[in-house]
Parts: C-alpha cells; sequence; structure tokens
C-alpha cells in the first residue's frame, strides 16, 4: 500500500499492510523545533530549515528528507506565511519563524508579541520554551448583542494573522502534495468551539458562561459555528478532493477528569459540533479526525455520534484512558489516532527498554483489527533526547 491507500483503509476500518505512522501530520503529533533540530543533528542530517509553523507551540513542518527518512504516512496542509525570517531559538539554535510573527524582549527578560492595534496577544516568560495567549478581545462583552461589535474577531478566530497566503495558495499546494507525492494530507480547518470561547472571552470566564450565563455562551457557539460554515464552504470547494483527512481540536479533558460534566458537554458544546462536523461531512469523503487531550472517555460516544472518524492523541497517563478498555469498548467504530507512547513520563525520561516495552503494550492494546494510527501521544518536547525519539520508532518498526 501507499502511505495514503494505508491511513484511508485504516479509517475506514479496513486492514492494512502495516499500522500506518503519523509524526508531524497535526500539530499536535509533530516535533517542537528543538526537538527537531537535536533529532537532525543525531541522525546526522544536514541541519536544513527548521520552520515554525505553530509560534505558540513551537512546533515545526516535518521536512521532507526527514519524513522519508522516518516512512512517516502523512503530510499536513498548512496555512503558511508567504515570508520567513530567522529566528534563535531558547538552546540558541536557529530556526525560521513566519516573517509577521514579531517576537519582542519585555523588560523581564522574556519575549512578548502584539498585534496591529498593540495588544500584548502572547508571551513567552524568560527561561521558557513557548508563547502563552495574552490577549482575550471579548473578556468584558455582557450581552450577546454586543458580540455584532466584535464580528472580525470571532470570523476569523485562529486562522493564523501571520500566515498570509491565500485560499488560493493552499489549493494549488495540496494539489501538488496529492499529484507529486503519495502521502496522505491532512488538513486543518484551525476551528475551535470550547477552546475558542476559551481564548476570547478568557478561560475562566468562559467556563463560568457555560454554567452562569448560558445565553451568551450560546450566542457565542453559534456565532462560531456559523463563521466556521463559512470558512469551510470556501475552503472544501477548493481543497476538498484533494484531502483525506480534516483535522478539528477541541480539548475536553484534564489530567485527572473530564473539564465539564457529560450533561453540560451535551448541552453547551456537542450540539454545535454536530452540526459543524454534519455540515462538514456533506461536502468532502475526508475523515474527520478529532484532537482532545485528557480524559475523554465518558466523551467518545457522543463524538462518534457527532461524526468523528478518529481521535488524537488518547492521553496513556489520563484517568481512565486504559487503551485496552478504550479499544474494546470503542475500536470497531473510531480509529485511535496516538497513544502509541506516553509524552509526559516515559518518552523524555525512559530508558529505550522502558520505551520499547511502552510501544509495545500500546500496539498490542490498540492495533488488533485496525483502526489505529501510532503516533506519540502529543508533540515531541525540547526534552526529549533524540535517542529516545528513534528507541521509540525502532520499537515501532519492531512490532508493525
Amino acid at each position: 500500500m501507499t502511505p495514503r491507500q494505508r491511513i484511508v483503509a485504516t479509517l475506514r476500518g479496513e486492514t492494512p499492510d502495516r499500522i500506518p505512522l503519523d509524526i508531524g501530520g497535526t500539530e499536535s503529533s509533530g516535533l517542537t523545533a528543538i526537538a527537531s533540530n537535536r533529532l537532525r543533528a543525531h541522525l546526522a542530517m544536514p541541519p536544513g530549515r527548521t520552520q515554525v509553523f505553530d509560534t505558540l507551540q513551537q512546533v515545526v513542518k516535518i521536512a521532507p528528507d526527514l519524513r522519508q527518512r522516518l516512512q512517516i504516512d502523512t503530510v499536513p496542509l498548512l496555512i503558511e506565511p508567504r515570508a520567513w525570517r530567522p529566528f534563535t531559538l531558547p538552546d540558541g539554535s536557529a530556526c525560521e519563524i513566519p516573517a509577521k510573527w514579531a517576537p519582542q524582549p519585555d523588560s523581564n527578560g522574556g519575549l512578548i508579541v502584539r498585534d496591529s492595534a498593540g495588544h500584548i496577544t502572547a508571551r513567552m516568560p524568560a527561561g521558557g520554551y513557548y508563547f502563552e495567549p495574552a490577549y482575550f478581545p471579548l473578556a468584558r462583552v455582557t450581552e450577546p448583542t454586543e458580540l455584532d461589535d466584535y464580528a472580525p474577531a470571532i470570523e476569523s478566530f485562529d486562522w493564523p494573522a501571520y500566515a498570509d497566503e491565500s485560499l488560493d495558495d493552499i489549493a494549488a499546494r495540496a494539489r501538488r502534495l496529492f499529484d507529486q507525492t503519495d502521502y496522505a494530507i491532512v488538513a486543518n480547518l484551525q476551528c475551535h468551539l470550547l477552546a475558542a470561547g476559551q481564548f476570547l472571552r478568557g478561560y475562566e470566564q468562559f467556563m463560568v458562561d457555560l454554567l452562569a450565563d448560558k445565553k451568551l455562551a450560546h450566542a457565542l457557539l453559534q456565532r462560531l459555528t456559523d463563521a466556521y460554515k463559512r470558512r469551510a464552504e470556501a475552503y472544501l470547494a477548493r481543497v476538498g478532493r484533494y484531502t483525506q483527512v480534516l483535522l478539528f481540536n477541541d480539548d475536553l479533558g484534564t489530567q485527572n477528569g473530564p473539564m465539564m460534566s457529560p450533561e453540560c458537554y451535551r448541552e453547551m458544546i456537542w450540539p454545535y459540533q454536530k452540526e459543524l462536523f454534519g455540515f462538514v461531512k456533506a461536502r468532502t469523503d475526508a475523515a474527520i479526525l478529532f484532537h482532545s487531550c485528557g480524559a475523554v472517555s465518558q466523551f467518545i460516544p457522543l463524538l462518534i455520534d457527532a461524526g468523528v472518524d478518529a481521535l488524537n492523541p488518547v492521553q496513556v497517563s489520563a484517568a481512565g484512558m486504559n487503551t485496552a478498555e478504550l479499544k474494546h469498548r470503542f475500536g470497531d467504530r473510531i480509529t485511535f489516532w496516538g497513544g502509541g507512547c506516553d509524552t509526559q513520563h516515559v518518552l523524555p525520561k525512559g530508558t529505550p527498554r522502558q520505551i520499547a516495552h511502552e510501544v509495545a503494550r500500546r500496539i498490542a492494546d490498540l492495533a488488533p483489527g485496525g483502526r489505529f494510527v501510532f503516533t506519540q501521544v502529543h508533540n515531541i518536547q525540547p526534552d526529549v533526547p533524540p535517542e529516545n525519539v528513534m528507541a521509540m520508532l525502532d520499537a515501532f518498526a519492531q512490532c508493525r
């Protein structure tokens, strides 16, 4: 099978020739910039261009030579900037960032980023590795009618302002990837619902809204859903024929349990996900891959009912995320895209033998009967030794 055929077969519940591998097909299954530089050096590969496309998480595009070296089956269809510029990472190594992303030093030794209006939108503290959101434009809204004043912020949420290529540019790259490679193409519409409310209103405020100001929360969620449907309509008209997977994101879980009760989720978030996913599925044959960290086992039946075909990252260290149990309960109805190796403890701190044991265990739990795409639980962080990355991939090669 080609990589594309392998992924498609897996998502359809068919048995592929081997377990497919995703590294970097999404912004939650890739390499941070420092980890990428260290891995390339470990493999004696030339430095290449380390291009950071996810500026908050500092996640990079997987270069074609590394994708081929690691035998990855996926390629992301990213929203890219027209121009890049050099940047120095916290460890002193080099990368490139979008030209319109302009971090500046602050008075505390960290970095800040401002928007065109002068608001500080992101911060990297001194000694940090990531940028954190710092501006919540709808924080002072008190009535649904006030949302009209913030229509541009709602309409464009999480479509990166620094990624200034056009839909025609994206469509041209999608066509090249489809015609000139045999990778499975993973597209990302940058659509969130719960996370959008948290980033627009402020995390704590929106969680309060879901219980204490439902009228405002529903009004914002419906506006977001309508905006995303317009986005999807335009996007899929240009690239839908080329993509095999569409990524959606919304973290619903924490380490120790769901972020909200199942009752709250069913009332406040799920109807909008179901509406959006149904709209998308009527316009493309691509599978829906849904990313949610944390303890989300209670939500899986509802996600399946909403139209989700695959779940990432399968956070094996979170409460209730036992991989054997998840496979037994849901493995005939959803593809598990992840869970291949714990990234909180095992991958950064384990020995090669411990990593091999972890990989073999997760594959034994999740691979039988198909519907499993191997990738580590989340992005490979700066503190992960490159030897451990290769130990994981070598163990995968032995088991697949």
